[in-house]
C-alpha cells in the first residue's frame, strides 16, 4: 500500500530502513515535540522494534514518509473505540533537515484523504505542544482547526505544557 502525497510516498515501513529511521529519529529536536512513547537517544534496537511493530500491523495504519527514496520520517493514526468510535488521532514527525519544506503538510493532506477513504471515520484530530508553532501550522494547511488549547496538560523532558487540539471532519476534509 503506498500514498501519494507529493513530492514524498507513504509506505510501510521496511527493514532496509533501519539505518534511515535510526539516524532520522535519533535526534532531540524531534523528540522534543513527540509522546513519550518515542525513545530518545534512539538505538537499533528501537528502530527494529518500531519496524517491528509497524509492519505486523492489521489494519496497517503506520507508514514511512519516503523522500527521495529514503525514510525521513513517519506518520500514523491510531483509531479510537468506545464513545470515540469514528474517531482516529494523527501523528507525524519528520526529520529536522526537512523541517520547512512544505512536505509534512503535503502528507498529512494525503493521509487525512486516505484515512476518510480507508476507514469509516467522522473526525481525525491531532494533539501538539502548543509552542510548536511549526507543526501547528502544518495542521492548519492541512485544514484541521484549532479546537482549543489544553493548559498544562502534557509533561516533556520534565516540563510542564500547555497542548494544542486540532480536528478535521470529514465533511471539512475536501476542502483540504
Amino acid at each position: 500500500m503506498k500514498i501519494p502525497a507529493p513530492p514524498c510516498l507513504l509506505r510501510p515501513w521496511r527493514h532496509s530502513d533501519l539505518a534511515s529511521l535510526v539516524r532520522c529519529a535519533n535526534n532531540r529536536n524531534v523528540w522534543i515535540n513527540l509522546r513519550n512513547r518515542m525513545p530518545f537517544p534512539y538505538t537499533e534496537a528501537d528502530g527494529k522494534a518500531w519496524i517491528e511493530c509497524a509492519s505486523s500491523e492489521n489494519p496497517l495504519c503506520n507508514f514511512a514518509i519516503e523522500f527521495e527514496q529514503h525514510a525521513i520520517g513517519s506518520m500514523g493514526l491510531c483509531l479510537q473505540n468506545d464513545i470515540e468510535t469514528g474517531t482516529a488521532e494523527i501523528g507525524y514527525w519528520l526529520a529536522e533537515p526537512f523541517w520547512g519544506k512544505g512536505l509534512a503538510t503535503s502528507c498529512v493532506k494525503a493521509f487525512a484523504q486516505w484515512a476518510f477513504a480507508q476507514f469509516p471515520l467522522r473526525k481525525l484530530y491531532a494533539g501538539v505542544m502548543a509552542n510548536n508553532h511549526p507543526s501547528r501550522r502544518v495542521l492548519e494547511k492541512a485544514g484541521f482547526k484549532l479546537e482549543g488549547i489544553h493548559r498544562q496538560h502534557v509533561i516533556k523532558a520534565g516540563t510542564v505544557q500547555d497542548q494544542a487540539f486540532y480536528g478535521l471532519l470529514k465533511t471539512d476534509s475536501s476542502a483540504a
